[in-house]
């Protein structure tokens, strides 16, 4: 929204920072000549008060990278050549229609990117490419799946995620999450280390469980370091302490829950003493931690990536939930609560079904489907073995596998053998530069923007909308229109015959029907069709929208855009008893899907540990891969490191600053050695998102700045079974001087 101008020409817009869960207002000052100045918090955002972090205020310099992708490019041998639109939706016409009359459906997918989430078409347009391909990839099965998993059983739906309520709690516990770099994960609230000092300052505690002293470790009041895969033994010490000692008490949800005395005894197996080992924490700290639980007045247990991206994650993702329930702290203040968002979201909209694992399998392995996904990792030998449904058609929308999938040099290799490689990216790198076609998108400041995906796990009601900072490119079609060009094409329609206007109009008869609301009442009522319909849709439907008339004093998008540093509507609200969609509204608290795995752990409390084992770790200045095209995101000390104690580098021979050879079962790499106490001993730890040395890409600041790729180093078949999710996170590995 515009905030300012003056004679000189130069205008103030404000906006929601699109680049990570914060949802951190900004103020983007644009010249009369279209240049971006200095971008800086918004400090009358009654959401994120002037808080900024230096990805956001990069934004500007992301529009302006000379390397960004700015028309169509379509393969022109072992190069690419400019295209107009029309040139390249007819050889997009050509390559998918010759897959589907050579191979069928079936042979076709699509990849969906993390970035999709952030995007204002993409976030509402990118099902139309899930539904037109024959299957479909994405970084969920890398860092999400098992907390979904984990709902899913527990709740009936897969995104009705707890979070934490920081702002009123008395005792936070992290798992396996760096807010300090990644501010939250499925977890929206600004100013997350700003937080923990101001629950510090009324007298409060944070604890951080995790092998590194990370930069939340650093300044939490306590850091217990832990053995990577070892938190749901460690949880389930905490709740054997809980039980041991009769301090169980459901609390607020005590009457919503199933399955409490199945649980209870469980935890009776796993006493401190059993799951110190695995866990590498001693037994006298799983009890301080239980009774520090049980002791506060209120505790909100957060756990994020960590706890999902390993061999135990579905384990531990539905324990940091059971061990809440158990000790009170559930569906309460300063607990963990499920957010009541603006606007509807994924978890009110979906259907409860809790059968969604096994209805197919893959082709070369067999592996199960969960929530309609086989692992990224498992891309490559798709595309790579002859037989019936071998992959033949991918669309990569806003990703880049070969630096984010497990064991990427074999994706790598395989993608060239594809027949048609189209991918939507505003970059020419690691994963794209083996397309047939390259469609850009438009940047972030020439889109409008509501963030509708977040609020389903915002710490408070909030919600701002963005206008364009910048105009929509000319002679380009909307992002929404490229999506629903190729969901035509891939459905086997003709370009000319593609109609993506009557296809958003089908898109919102449906939304609108889910609602129980009337098309013919809801169109004369809506903006035009694309995203900003859908997110007029969204408030008007939601807890507190007018539903098109029927609640005149309720939300619209007109009325939000009268507020144009954004609205807060207040905290969070204990309201689980009409949040939950299991169809009896109970939370099952034992579900078998997940209570049958405990077998796996048990085996493993007994088997031998391998000497080493690597971690992943992320930057406050890194997302996604392509900010490491950007000068300031990048420069200074050298951040693809491997982290390693004191006592590993003096028995392995490593000398800091030299460079040491990194080995697992899959890979082998070179990369610098640190040498850093914030490491436990036995654990090395791997940034991720690097690996900018391939050819063929068109990312000259990354370049210098290549690092490499850990996901190298990574097993596709390395991974927790319940989810599939890859388990980046406690992988064996060898480490000697190079």
């Amino acid at each position: 929204m515009l905030l300012s101008g003056d004679p000189n020409g130069e205008r103030v817009h404000g906006r929601t920072c699109p680049l990570c869960e914060a949802m951190c207002g900004l103020t983007v000052p644009v010249t009369a000549e279209g240049t971006i100045g200095t971008i800086r918090g918004d400090r009358d955002d009654p959401w994120s008060k002037g808080f900024i972090c230096p990805k956001g205020s990069a934004l500007g310099r992301l529009h302006e990278d000379p390397d960004r992708v700015r028309t169509p490019l379509i393969r022109d041998g072992d190069s690419f050549r400019e295209a107009t639109w029309d040139e390249a939706f007819r050889r997009c016409e050509e390559l998918i229609g010759g897959v589907l009359e050579r191979h069928g459906t079936e042979a076709t997918a699509s990849y969906i990117g993390n970035p999709v989430a952030h995007n204002f078409s993409y976030s509402r347009y990118g099902s139309a490419l899930i539904n037109a391909t024959g299957r479909w990839y994405s970084p969920g099965t890398i860092d999400t799946w098992p907390r979904n998993v984990a709902s899913l059983h527990l709740y009936g739906n897969a995104w009705l995620i707890p979070v934490p309520d920081i702002e009123r709690t008395d005792l936070f516990v992290v798992f396996g999450a760096n807010p300090q770099a990644s501010n939250g994960s499925l977890f929206s609230c600004p100013d997350i280390m700003g937080e923990i000092e101001r629950i510090r300052s009324r007298g409060g505690r944070t604890i951080v469980v995790d092998p590194r002293r990370t930069g939340t470790a650093a300044k939490a009041d306590q850091w217990i370091p832990i053995r990577p895969g070892g938190d749901a033994a460690l949880l389930l010490a905490v709740l054997h302490v809980l039980v041991d000692e009769d301090r169980v008490d459901a609390g607020a949800v005590a009457h919503l829950v199933d399955g409490l005395d199945r649980v209870t005894e469980i935890a009776r197996r796993y006493p401190p003493e059993r799951v110190e080992d695995l866990a590498g924490v001693p037994a006298d700290a799983i009890r301080d931690l239980a009774h520090q639980l049980a002791d506060a007045p209120s505790a909100a247990i957060y756990g994020r990536i960590g706890l999902c991206n390993q061999e135990y994650g579905t384990l531990a993702s539905w324990l940091i939930d059971v061990v809440a329930i158990c000790s009170g702290h559930f569906d309460r203040v300063g607990g963990s609560m499920f957010a009541d968002p603006i606007n509807t979201v994924m978890s009110s909209l979906a259907p409860p079904d809790t059968d969604v694992v096994g209805r197919w399998h893959s082709r070369v392995r067999g592996v199960p489907e969960v929530l309609d996904q086989i692992p990224v990792g498992l891309m490559a030998e798709e595309i790579t073995t002859p037989g019936d449904g071998q992959l033949k058609a991918l669309v990569i929308l806003a990703g880049n596998p070969v630096v984010s999938a497990p064991q990427s040099n074999d994706l790598d290799a395989a993608l060239p053998q594809l027949e048609c490689l189209i991918s939507i990216d505003n970059y020419v790198n690691e994963t794209s530069r083996h397309a047939d076609v390259i469609l850009p998108g438009t940047t972030a400041l020439e889109t409008p923007f509501f963030d509708a995906m977040y609020q389903a796990w915002s710490v408070r009601k909030i919600g701002r909308w963005s206008d364009r900072v910048l105009p929509h490119p000319d002679g380009w079609p909307e992002d929404w229109e490229t999506l629903l060009t190729l969901q035509g094409l891939l459905s086997g329609q003709r370009l000319d015959d593609v109609d993506v206007q009557a296809t958003d109009d089908v898109m919102f008869d449906l939304l609108c029907a889910a609602k129980g609301i009337d098309p013919e009442v809801a169109r004369p009522l809506s903006p035009p069709r694309g995203p900003e319909r859908l997110t007029d849709w969204s408030i008007r439907t939601g807890s507190v929208g007018d539903r098109y008339g029927e609640a005149p004093d309720g939300w619209t998008l007109e009325k939000l855009k009268a507020h144009p540093h954004g609205v807060d509507l207040g905290p969070m609200v204990p309201r689980a008893a009409g949040a939950v969609r299991h169809p009896d509204g109970r939370i099952r608290l034992a579900p078998d899907y997940i209570v049958a795995d405990l077998d796996r752990l048990d085996a493993a409390l007994d088997a031998e540990r391998p000497d080493l084992v690597l971690v992943s770790r992320r930057h406050l200045r890194s997302n996604n891969s392509w900010m490491h095209n950007i000068t300031v995101l990048v420069k200074g000390k050298d951040r693809c490191t491997l982290l390693v104690h004191p006592d590993d580098a003096g028995r392995l021979g490593l000398t800091d600053g030299e460079a040491a050879q990194v080995t697992s079962s899959v890979g082998s790499l070179e990369v610098p050695v640190e040498v850093s106490d914030e490491m436990m001993p036995g654990v090395v730890c791997l940034p991720h998102g690097w690996g900018h040395d391939k050819a063929g890409t068109r990312l000259s600041i990354a370049r210098e700045h290549a690092g490499v790729n850990s996901n190298e180093l990574l097993p596709a078949d390395f991974c927790d079974p319940l989810s599939n999710n890859v388990a980046v996170n406690g992988v064996p590995v060898e480490v000697a001087p190079a």
